[in-house]
């Protein structure tokens, strides 16, 4: 198995005229990796330079071995944006049908990511007409069509109750349990405890690097919310 399925070395990405990722590097292995970070600090640019859809100043990006954005990526890769990426008009399973043929997934495909996002009582409900964090469970549908070797996900919980998130970030690791690379990002960091391993990002820059417990200790901090706040003030 390949060790690091993510390679990011030196990036630096501007987007009008500021610079978002000053040069940054890091490597993202097989597993649950938790981006946590507030909002702003160059998460999603990150992900979208991951992704291959970022237009970049300098510095290397691959994954699995290929440059992010290589033709032969596109259907090992599941990306969920933060905003919603599926079509109001259509229903939810009409949605998943279009997205299937576009990625040569199989027919059966719609049914499993349906019943993994919770959504089959809303199947046949026009996208449109459904709350918030319903939409958003539509758009990670789309992402896990196929069975891709690595997942992108954009704070796919935000908005969502208690007990939905528990139940998403044990799909997450189901997911990886097979052997995929699952990034997750989240400004949210009582969210921490659910990753493998955690990249804390602050300006930009990643300002801690490990599993939860070696952050804590790192820090002699008691939970990742001052853990972070402690890293930031060393930082300063």
């Amino acid at each position: 198995m390949m060790k690091n399925v993510i390679e990011v070395r030196d990036l630096v990405v501007v987007r009008s005229g500021r610079t978002v990722l000053p040069g940054i590097g890091l490597d993202v292995a097989p597993g649950v990796t938790g981006l946590l970070g507030p909002s702003g600090c160059g998460k999603s640019t990150l992900m979208r330079a991951i992704v291959g859809v970022q237009r970049v100043r300098s510095g290397s990006v691959d994954v699995l071995g290929l440059p992010a954005g290589a033709k032969a990526l596109r259907h090992r890769i599941g990306y969920q944006t933060q905003a919603v990426s599926v079509y109001d008009d259509l229903t939810v399973a009409e949605n998943l049908r279009f997205f299937s043929r576009v990625l040569g997934a199989d027919a059966a495909e719609v049914d499993r990511v349906v019943d993994a996002v919770d959504l089959s009582d809303h199947r046949n409900q026009t996208v449109g007409n459904l709350s918030g964090g319903q939409r958003s469970r539509a758009s990670l549908a789309v992402a896990l069509l196929g069975s891709p070797d690595v997942l992108v996900l954009d704070e796919p919980t935000v908005g969502l109750d208690p007990v939905l998130r528990r139940d998403l970030w044990q799909l997450f690791h189901r997911i990886a349990d097979s052997g995929a690379c699952v990034l997750v990002s989240s400004h949210v960091m009582d969210e921490a405890d659910r990753c493998d391993r955690l990249l804390l990002m602050r300006e930009g820059r990643i300002i801690a690097d490990g599993t939860p417990d070696e952050i804590r200790a790192k820090s002699g901090s008691d939970n990742i919310e001052d853990a972070f706040l402690r890293l930031v003030e060393e930082a300063a």
